[in-house]
């Protein structure tokens, strides 16, 4: 599997770059700056994005998605954070941030399984962080958003985040194979194991 990112942004947001080997098709998980290093980092690969999947609505995973998508690259999302991208103020956002256009929008359900880029993906609803956070799992990593990073997880106190989903959301982490490799959607890499084993925020799930 090929897989780069890059991060220097203002928030250090994770932004990934996947697809099968031996394929030119990629996906792009979190575009949310920089869409002019999207692109050096798709030339670099000599691949050409077929989608861009959001962890969630927050605008530093989704700010350059017009961009990256033009008009015809489709835009993943679960619909539960779909009204992020034309009123993020209303839909709970918690600061300013202006609408995403993008022209061909997916939406997303718990469950669901995507063919893309030679890749099978499956989508885990974890929401907590904001309501339509997931997850994408392949049969060799995980991407997490702002769920977990390494030795810490997402927050849980905006104006729609909910503690008590969050909570369900991190137990059905760690439902998930120690040695699964996590891509976060900040910081460094980690896996499923390391987490289980030395992560503060999950030594107590199910939380009291």
């Amino acid at each position: 599997m090929y897989l780069e990112s890059f991060s220097d942004n203002p928030y250090a947001t994770n932004c990934w770059l996947v697809g099968k080997e031996g394929t030119e098709e990629a996906i792009l998980v979190d575009p949310g700056f920089s869409p002019e290093r999207v692109r050096a980092m798709l030339d670099a690969a000599g691949r050409v994005p077929v989608a861009v999947l959001a962890t969630h609505g927050h605008y530093d995973h989704i700010g350059v998605a017009p961009e990256v998508c033009g008009d015809d690259v489709p835009f993943f999302i679960h619909s539960a954070d779909r009204q992020a991208l034309v009123d993020p103020a209303g839909w709970g956002a918690g600061y300013p941030a202006p609408a995403v256009d993008v022209s061909v929008v997916r939406e997303l359900g718990d469950g669901e399984v995507l063919e893309l880029a030679g890749l099978r993906i499956q989508v885990l609803h974890t929401p907590g962080h904001t309501p339509g956070s997931v997850c994408f799992r392949t049969n060799a990593n995980v991407f997490s958003g702002d769920l977990v990073f390494a030795g810490s997880i997402g927050r849980y106190d905006f104006p729609n985040s909910s503690p008590e989903e969050m909570r369900a959301s991190l137990e059905r982490f760690l439902e998930l194979p120690d040695e699964l490799p996590v891509h976060p959607g900040h910081g460094p890499a980690t896996t499923v194991g390391a987490e289980r084993a030395a992560n503060p925020f999950l030594a107590g799930v199910p939380w009291s």
